[in-house]
């Protein structure tokens, strides 16, 4: 999912109407279109060629006839699109999958957030904020700035391709959290004019630091001052009361209702921490590889943590930092803008962090005190073992490439994304041999309450491209036009895809309207359905000068997480999966790089002078 950009635009298509009344960050919300509902036809017409890759002849004429008996004008799909039109005209919806969306891919999802769920950035070097204390208050300080433009609406909009896209999640950034609760967990809001304080996390101990005072917002050297209480107010590790975020939802819903029960004083706590405008969490790690990085963000040990909320900034005792983030309710671009506008503000000297007078009447940290009684305890005990036995499956590797960016893929006129994407498919195919269904995120922000599609990255075209790099009788210069075929189907496919066009969506949004003991159509019985949306490859992009490493979790046990990002002289991937061999993927994500620049050089070599 590339980033938006932020550009101001005054000269919009028709359509798009500016309600000043709403402030400037929401002043185009209600004139953006909504998420459209494509025909059977044409779902039907690039569903089928997406299976075509991916399937023996005789499982595509199987698939076929599924797909032909599900558009018929009798067939099963006539109802349920005109039932899906019929609720996409609903007044009373914005964006006619939202709601099923949230609850399907996020909310009713019972495994633990992390590692499945959540996300991370790892943050460039601060050189002048060795010291921990001082790294963690110019954070908070930059921080508090974005949050005071969300908190009044005055955040300009993104853009994609020139037009205003939805900011509607924003509200979900700052005071706010995730509530575990069977059979779906829900979100909650805090009122950011009543709770001004943040939580401050230190060997499993919570503190509530305030970040306004007598109607002024604390300094950077006052930030600096509670955090250094916190160090020396955390002393001993306390019980783990954070881990229990980390369990099975269910497990952590039943695990609350222990803690609630346990006394009285748990609820105020509980409160105080879902409240917090945002979490820095102040780990006694000091990792210093990339991996090392990786895995204190994305995870960290599973204790100094509180999950559920959606925006947390970590700092180790040797001063990196990075962030975590929780998925329900927003994606990664609005947490990617926060944190670039953060690391951009600190580290090109752009707010003024060097006021060094101290307030006497700045409060000490408050410590958050939840009662541990034996049976929260054996909870805790739990949730720590369940951790340690998940992590211990997943293995993570970081391919920092070096050779090329951005910088020479535009040289090779090539969209840096799709290309990359054919790097991720090559060295697949390296590996295995074959290509097997890959999904990309498409960003569908510019409907109201849009969020993503699904980018099916196989193709006919990378596949025969895939065999072509294998074929010793081939040329690189037949290798690459089959390459520039490939990477023109992967730009149509996601340019489809983020117009509300991909076919994931829609096929989800149809089965959803199935009455309860209605027959459910071929087109979903059939194995090509579940095969071709098992996604092996699980991939997405968010690229910044500003982060070293940025990632997630694979989303099928027999498939890989490839998280990467692309800057004008590198290309950053992160790989994850459960044992599949992380560091080989990562090395083929280096040679196929590799493979693929030394096929496109001679393009850019000057034609021979004639004599």
């Amino acid at each position: 999912m590339a980033p938006a950009s932020r550009r101001n635009n005054s000269s919009l298509p028709a359509g798009y109407a500016e309600d000043k009344s709403k402030g400037a960050m929401l002043r185009f919300q209600e004139s953006l279109p909504r998420l459209p509902v494509p025909t059977l036809e044409e779902t039907a017409a690039r569903y089928l060629k997406s299976l075509k890759p991916l399937l023996t002849p005789s499982e595509l004429e199987s698939s076929t006839k599924a797909v032909q008996e599900f558009i018929a004008p009798n067939g099963p799909g006539r109802k349920l699109q005109d039932k899906l039109a019929a609720r996409r005209e609903d007044p009373k919806t914005k964006n006619w999958i939202y709601e099923w969306w949230n609850d399907a891919a996020y909310l009713s999802y019972r495994d633990p957030v992390v590692p499945y769920v959540s996300y991370f950035y790892s943050h460039r070097d601060d050189r002048r904020r060795r010291d921990p204390a001082k790294r963690a208050a110019a954070i908070t300080t930059a921080a508090l700035e974005f949050k005071k433009q969300v908190d009044a609406g005055s955040l300009e909009p993104e853009y994609m391709k020139k037009l205003p896209i939805c900011m509607d999640s924003y509200k979900w950034m700052f005071n706010a959290s995730r509530v575990p609760a069977k059979p779906a967990d829900h979100p909650v809001k805090f009122d950011h004019n009543q709770h001004k304080h943040i939580l401050v996390i230190r060997k499993n101990q919570f503190f509530k630091v305030s970040h306004e005072v007598a109607g002024k917002q604390l300094n950077t050297s006052e930030l600096e001052q509670a955090f250094r209480r916190v160090y020396e107010l955390a002393g001993e590790r306390a019980p783990a009361v954070g881990a229990l975020t980390s369990e099975n939802r269910d497990v952590w819903t039943d695990a609350r209702a222990v803690l609630l029960a346990a006394d009285p004083s748990n609820a105020k706590a509980i409160e105080a921490v879902e409240s917090a405008s945002f979490v820095v969490c102040l780990d006694d790690a000091k990792p210093v590889t990339l991996e090392e990085r990786a895995h204190a963000y994305w995870h960290g040990d599973g204790q100094n943590r509180w999950y559920d909320k959606p925006v947390q900034f970590i700092v180790n005792d040797n001063g990196t930092s990075g962030f975590m983030g929780e998925h329900s309710m927003m994606d990664g671009t609005p947490t990617h803008r926060l944190n670039d506008y953060v690391n951009d503000l600190i580290l090109n000297n752009k707010l003024d962090f060097s006021d060094p007078s101290v307030r006497s009447s700045i409060p000490d940290p408050q410590p958050i005190k939840f009662a541990v009684t034996k049976e929260v305890q054996a909870e805790i005990d739990r949730a720590v073992f369940d951790f340690n036995a998940v992590i211990g499956q997943h293995q993570l590797a970081v391919q920092a490439y070096q050779g090329y960016g951005k910088g020479l893929i535009k040289k090779f006129k090539c969209s840096p994304d799709a290309y990359v994407q054919m790097i991720i498919q090559l060295a697949y195919f390296k590996m295995y041999g074959k290509n097997r269904p890959t999904y990309e995120s498409a960003a569908t922000r510019r409907f109201q309450q849009g969020r993503t599609e699904t980018c099916r990255s196989v193709s006919e075209d990378s596949v025969a491209w895939c065999r072509s790099m294998a074929d010793e009788s081939l040329d690189s210069e037949a290798r690459a036009a089959l390459f520039r075929k490939a990477v023109a189907a992967h730009i149509e496919y996601i340019t489809a895809a983020s117009d509300g066009k991909g076919v994931d969506r829609h096929l989800f949004g149809l089965k959803r309207l199935l009455e309860p003991g209605q027959e459910v159509p071929a087109l979903y019985q059939d194995p090509a359905y579940a095969y071709s949306s098992s996604w092996y490859l699980s991939t997405s992009q968010l690229s910044s000068e500003y982060f070293n490493g940025y990632g997630w979790s694979q989303v099928i046990d027999e498939g890989f997480g490839i998280a990467y990002m692309i800057n004008e002289n590198s290309i950053n991937f992160n790989i994850v999966s459960k044992g599949l061999g992380s560091d080989k993927m990562s090395f083929y994500l280096n040679e196929a790089a590799g493979d693929m620049r030394d096929m496109l050089m001679p393009s850019l070599e000057a034609p021979k002078a004639k004599i």
